[in-house]
């Protein structure tokens, strides 16, 4: 089909999505027979466009749609929060909801297992950091191969640069830094080398659809949920284990050493998995909250971006700015990316510019400010001391954010001023998060020989 008629059928998708008693597998069932009806319709000889009009025209009215859905399965309007469904449901896998939760069980089992194992067998603390990544993701990305049905082919697909990674990972001489501990290309390597992997999860979780803009947007909405989900089990597992160790404290027992050496390498991976599951079952929960924490820490974090403005401008000369500073201003940039990313997947594309677009908007600008200013200080500091891996790899982030943020900018003002849809600047959003990817392959295969290892 035609760009345009894709971007269509992606902007159906997500207000079809919006409808609460709609779960994602209902849309992918709407979506491929809506597919169906415009390839019949241009086999008549309508064009693209007008198939769709009319494919969009017989499958009605879409809150019409909601209704039907809701009158069929009025269970899911107040058993949103039941983990297990009733036996008969079956998911996007043809699998029984039981069935779904043994194989989820037993990826994370075998995620925690790998990173126990890995805890074992790689003797260096560092090597362990570079690896955990590579040891729990693939879990991960098996759960979505076995979910989305993947071919052969794609699964090799995933395969090969994940086979890459490793290698380079594990094969690369990196050396120690003069202090002690890994030196800046090795903790380059371990921090990078998970945004590499998590387009890999990308890839496996849109099934294939990768082009579209719809699934990437899907995937981008998944992984602010996944975050949330991932946190509201730390919270509870951390309750829980601080409850235990308590108690055993009052009977003489160190819980202390069962912590370390099995309850977090096999828990945190493992919450990892079902947290992917959670977000796949029970998705409609958290996107009726999505909209409520983007409208909370949106104001604070302009604030708190306007604030450390201040703190950098009033600090004296950029090249005097502390480097923990300038690292801190990076993940915080790097948080307000994600803040903006998961509110524009949160919002109805199809709904016109409100008060918290306008609002989007100062955090955007707020955020261009801040980063135009430590690229004032990074090129200062390189100019007085002069290049090296840290400090180049921090100067292309700041870069790309700057990139990314302008022409979401611009894109912003635009859908303010109703002279572009809201649609390009989704589009903007999942055209440009594949270059991070990149930008991190390049920071872990290239940066270590370029910067002779150390």
């Amino acid at each position: 089909m035609r760009p345009e008629v894709e971007e269509q059928i992606a902007q159906w998708r997500t207000y079809v999505h919006r409808r609460r008693a709609i779960s994602t597998a209902d849309v992918d069932e709407l979506e491929d027979h809506l597919r169906e009806q415009v390839a019949d319709l241009v086999a008549t000889g309508l064009d693209d466009e007008e198939a769709f009009l009319v494919a969009i025209k017989r499958m009605g009215d879409l809150d019409a749609v909601s209704r039907e859905f809701a009158s069929e399965h009025s269970e899911r309007l107040w058993k949103q929060l039941v983990v297990v469904p009733d036996d008969g449901a079956r998911g996007g896998s043809g699998a029984t909801p039981w069935r779904e939760l043994a194989v989820v069980l037993a990826l994370a089992v075998g995620a925690g297992a790998a990173l126990k194992a890995g805890v074992a067998l790689l003797a260096a603390d560092d090597a362990v950091v570079r690896n955990a990544a590579l040891l729990v993701l693939p879990f991960v990305v098996g759960y979505f191969a076995w979910k989305r049905r993947l071919t052969v082919r794609s699964l090799a697909a995933l395969a090969l640069p994940y086979a890459a990674l490793a290698v380079v990972l594990n094969v690369y001489p990196f050396e120690d830094a003069p202090t002690g501990g890994p030196g800046a290309t090795a903790v380059l390597a371990a921090l990078h080398a998970p945004v590499v992997l998590w387009l890999l999860v990308g890839l496996a979780y849109v099934g294939g659809r990768w082009r579209s803009d719809g699934r990437r947007m899907d995937f981008v909405r998944f992984t602010g949920e996944l975050a949330i989900y991932w946190t509201l089990l730390a919270i509870g597992g951390g309750v829980l284990v601080g409850l235990t160790a308590g108690v055993l404290q009052l009977v003489g027992v160190d819980f202390e050493p069962v912590l370390e050496d099995w309850v977090l390498p096999l828990a945190v991976p493992g919450a990892l998995v079902v947290a992917a599951w959670l977000v796949e079952a029970k998705q409609d929960v958290v996107e009726n909250i999505a909209p409520v924490l983007t409208r909370v820490f949106t104001p604070l974090t302009i604030v708190m971006l306007l604030t450390l403005l201040g703190v950098l401008l009033t600090a004296g000369g950029l090249v005097d700015v502390d480097r923990e500073l300038l690292i801190l201003m990076d993940a915080i940039l790097v948080l307000v990316l994600c803040l903006l990313l998961y509110a524009i997947s949160a919002r109805d594309s199809l709904a016109p510019p409100r008060f918290f677009d306008g609002l989007q908007l100062v955090l955007v600008v707020a955020a261009i400010a801040v980063d135009a200013v430590m690229l004032t200080a990074m090129a200062t500091r390189i100019a007085e001391f002069g290049f090296s891996a840290n400090k180049v790899a921090a100067l292309g982030l700041n870069l790309l954010l700057l990139v990314h943020l302008v022409r979401a900018a611009w894109l912003t003002v635009g859908f303010l001023r109703r002279r572009r849809p809201f649609g390009a600047l989704e589009r903007w959003q999942t055209h440009y998060l594949p270059v991070y990817a990149a930008w991190a392959a390049v920071v872990v295969v290239v940066f270590p020989p370029l910067f002779a290892f150390a």
